[in-house]
Parts: structure tokens; C-alpha cells; sequence
């Protein structure tokens, strides 16, 4: 199973995101994690390889299960770590084989293209207290079929 771990920028109300090319769709910048990393080493690693920043005052927010299903059968899976910086120092890429890179307002969340999944995710994230746990079950093309979610306070 794949291991994934992203980290959200907050800082003066407005989330740093990542506008990948191929769908267009808003994500976190984050990836695959390493042999040997941790969940937290995996966040701020992708976060600065994707962005030219350093994550400030970095902490888990989210840990999902992600499961694309394909005639009720499961055809892939992967784990999602969400983690939320409350600042950043450097000078950020504009641009990157990734992707482009920008602050946004965070009740543009609700409304920008991304994964259904993501949104519920970053959402959370960005303006809530506490830790969230979910599954998220999608077809493969990115429609979300179902959400089950769970929080704990911090």
C-alpha cells in the first residue's frame, strides 16, 4: 500500500496550493514518502522539494485511507497523511514540473476544482481543531462514491 503525505500552508488567511497541470485540480503540495521516512520527514521533504519553502510549526491534521473501486471491486488503495504548517520562510517557485503554485483565500476551498475527497480534507484542515480520520472511496476517475469520516480533539 502507498503511503502519501501532504502539508497545507495557512498564513494571513489564505492556503498555499499547487494547480496540477493535467486535470487542473488544486492539491497540497506532498507525495510519496521514502523507505524509511517518517509520516512528518515525508510532509516537510515533498513540501519543500514542490515548493522552495520550509513549513513552519508543521503538525498532523488528517490521516485517510484512499480506495479507487472499479465495479465494486478495489483496484487501488493508498494512505493519505495530512499535515498544516502555520507559516513558511523562503522564496516560494512560482512554478514547477508540478505544477503552479499559489496563495489562495481559504473559503476558496469550497469552491475551487479538486478531488471531492480532498476538499472534505483541507477543508478540515485549514479551519478546524483537532485531528480528522476518513476513508474516501472513488471510481478511477476521481468520482467520489462514498466518505466516511472521523475527528478527535486535540
Amino acid at each position: 500500500m502507498q503511503r502519501i503525505a501532504n502539508l497545507l500552508a495557512i498564513k494571513d488567511g489564505q492556503v498555499l496550493l499547487l494547480q496540477k497541470p493535467r486535470r487542473g485540480w488544486y492539491v497540497a503540495p506532498g507525495g510519496k514518502m521514502e523507505s524509511g521516512e517518517s509520516i512528518y520527514e515525508a510532509a516537510v521533504r515533498e513540501f519543500k522539494e514542490e515548493t522552495n519553502g520550509t513549513p513552519l510549526h508543521t503538525h498532523l491534521k488528517g490521516v485517510y485511507t484512499m480506495v479507487i473501486k472499479e465495479n465494486e471491486e478495489t483496484v487501488d488503495e493508498w494512505m493519505l497523511y495530512t499535515f498544516v504548517a502555520t507559516d513558511v520562510e523562503g522564496e516560494l517557485f512560482k512554478e514547477t514540473r508540478e505544477g503552479t503554485l499559489a496563495w489562495h483565500p481559504i473559503e476558496k476551498l469550497k469552491h475551487l476544482p479538486m478531488a471531492e475527497g480532498d476538499r472534505t480534507n483541507l477543508l478540515f484542515a485549514a479551519a478546524q481543531s483537532g485531528i480528522q480520520y476518513g476513508t474516501f472511496e472513488y471510481t478511477k476517475d476521481f468520482e467520489l462514491l462514498h466518505e466516511k469520516i472521523q475527528m478527535s480533539n486535540e
